[in-house]
């Protein structure tokens, strides 16, 4: 979490129970979004999760066969997603803005995060040197402008920009078919109204062949 590192560490234990009002229907539509937006990832990918938190995104992307690397600044973050993740995957300790993997992944993700990159388009551009497939993110288009973002993405060398309204509330509670419906207005006008108001973008940057 980059130079916000230590603001976090009394907050590991139980990150995602207390972060989400609904934690597995939450972190199970980013990771649907994470696996098919944009581009599709196949079983066997590598998803890299910068500013992963105590790592509760892996468990739903890794029941999607995809392979999950967590980083995080926060060793107390690290050390909670260790824990809850054991030898299913890998977790490091890495600053947002200097790690890099041994090697090149299918895809790279920054949920709640990417404002804490300390030179956002320096930041897309070194993502893009490690990703092979896409860089996943959410934005609040009350806070940035989107086409100011799509253009720096575009000049760090990502082919094409999916987007997609994110309507499952972070921090308010639903019964399950209010969420399927929430998720089923994501693809229509009417999300663009919502995201007036509250809610984000999940931005898929993609690399085209």
């Amino acid at each position: 979490m980059n130079d916000k590192a230590g603001q976090f560490a009394g907050k590991a234990e139980r990150w995602s129970e207390t972060a989400y009002a609904s934690p597995d229907a939450y972190l199970a539509h980013r990771a649907e979004l994470v696996a098919t937006l944009g581009v599709a990832l196949v079983p066997g990918d590598e998803v890299l999760d910068l500013a992963c938190g105590d790592g509760g995104l892996g468990p739903h992307l890794l029941a999607r066969g995809l392979a999950y690397r967590g980083v995080d600044a926060e060793s107390a973050m690290v050390e909670a997603a260790s824990r809850l993740l054991g030898e299913a995957a890998v977790v490091e300790q890495g600053e947002l803005d200097t790690y890099e993997p041994s090697a090149p992944v299918a895809a790279t993700t920054v949920f709640r995060a990417i404002y804490y990159a300390k030179n956002r388009p320096a930041f897309f551009a070194r993502a893009r040197s490690f990703t092979e497939r896409k860089l996943v993110f959410d934005l609040n288009p009350r806070q940035y402008r989107v086409s100011q973002i799509v253009s720096e993405l575009e000049a760090a060398g990502f082919g094409r920009v999916a987007m997609r309204p994110f309507l499952v509330p972070q921090t308010r509670r639903l019964p399950g078919a209010a969420i399927r419906v929430a998720i089923a207005l994501e693809r229509t006008p009417l999300a663009r109204l919502a995201l007036r108001r509250r809610f984000t973008y999940v931005v898929a940057a993609v690399v085209d062949d």
